[in-house]
């Protein structure tokens, strides 16, 4: 009897209950989420609409990890700042075993391989909603998703999992470098989720001159530091990376409203220092100012703690 892979979902909210939908088609799947959402997926499924297709999912969704099962793969979606509370509580669950992250953010990778070796790194061009506790609206969908060996590196694990995702209908690509492409989606959110959180504007707003000016300035800054610490984004140059997000990626997530704005709007913390807080960190480690980033990030915790 063939085996059917078996892939544990951790801190699942929005992106990883997507993803242990759509995977509970040609997989085994546990989700682990809040409480609330997990009896109201074990009740009525999960219902997604949007750039992912429409349908009700039925998989086994807990707010516990089950104990004594195995797992060819560990998915970790929480927010960034959860990560290492997640990886310390369930460190006898993932040693030893591939733990991919899709996750927003810098560092995530790093807190997992200090639990495991086996780590794979994730990039999710895709835009999500919660609904309700049942319900996600997928909002856009600007390209593939990335996985990879981390830092560097491809190798027959990565390949079967890309394989996987294929056949549940996630677009996937593979590449040897997803250390890059983290920095280089970094650099997007960073770019678009702190300013329209402060804005509180679709992405598409964010065309207009009085804000294309500041994501000019973030770019080149960002450019400058990465370049320092030795990083090869996907964009030869800022301009390239401008081209790009004004002419390509805005326009299709031109009505997407950021997660960082929904976490604001809810009173919950954002990922203001895992985004343009690890470009103020980097260019601190090179000697390089960072003014833009330094600025949305103070401006965010203004706003995650009112006076």
């Amino acid at each position: 009897m063939e085996h059917k892979t078996k892939i544990l979902v951790l801190g699942a909210g929005a992106v990883g209950l997507s993803l242990a939908a759509k995977l509970s088609s040609v997989a085994e799947v546990v989700a682990i989420s809040r409480e609330r959402y997990a009896r109201a997926i074990t009740r009525d499924g999960l219902t997604l609409h949007g750039a992912w297709g429409s349908g009700t999912y039925r998989f086994r969704c807990t707010s516990e990890i089950p104990p004594d099962e195995e797992f060819d793969f560990i998915l970790i979606t929480s927010k960034s700042y959860d990560t290492e509370q997640l990886c310390r509580t369930s460190a006898n669950c993932i040693r030893d075993h591939n733990v991919v992250s899709f996750q927003n953010g810098i560092g995530n990778e790093e807190i997992i391989s200090r639990y495991t070796n086996r780590v794979i790194g994730g990039v999710v061009m895709t835009g999500f909603v919660a609904e309700s506790e049942r319900e996600i609206g997928v909002s856009a969908n600007a390209g593939p998703m990335k996985i990879g060996r981390f830092p560097y590196g491809l190798d027959p694990d990565v390949t079967d999992l890309a394989r996987i995702l294929d056949v549940a209908g996630i677009a996937v690509e593979t590449t040897g470098k997803i250390r890059d492409h983290l920095w280089s989606k970094n650099l997007i959110n960073s770019a678009l989720n702190p300013l329209s959180a402060i804005k509180e504007v679709q992405y598409g707003a964010l065309k207009e001159p009085e804000n294309w000016k500041i994501i000019e300035d973030l770019a080149r800054e960002t450019f400058a530091v990465m370049s320092a610490d030795g990083v090869d984004l996907l964009w030869k140059d800022a301009d390239i990376f401008l081209g790009y997000l004004h002419g390509a990626l805005i326009p299709v997530m031109a009505k997407h409203w950021s997660s960082m704005l929904q976490d604001l709007r809810h009173g919950r913390r954002t990922e203001i220092d895992y985004l343009n807080g690890a470009l103020v960190r980097a260019g601190k480690r090179r000697g390089i100012p960072t003014p833009v980033n330094t600025w949305l990030c103070d401006c965010i915790r203004l706003r995650e703690n009112p006076l």
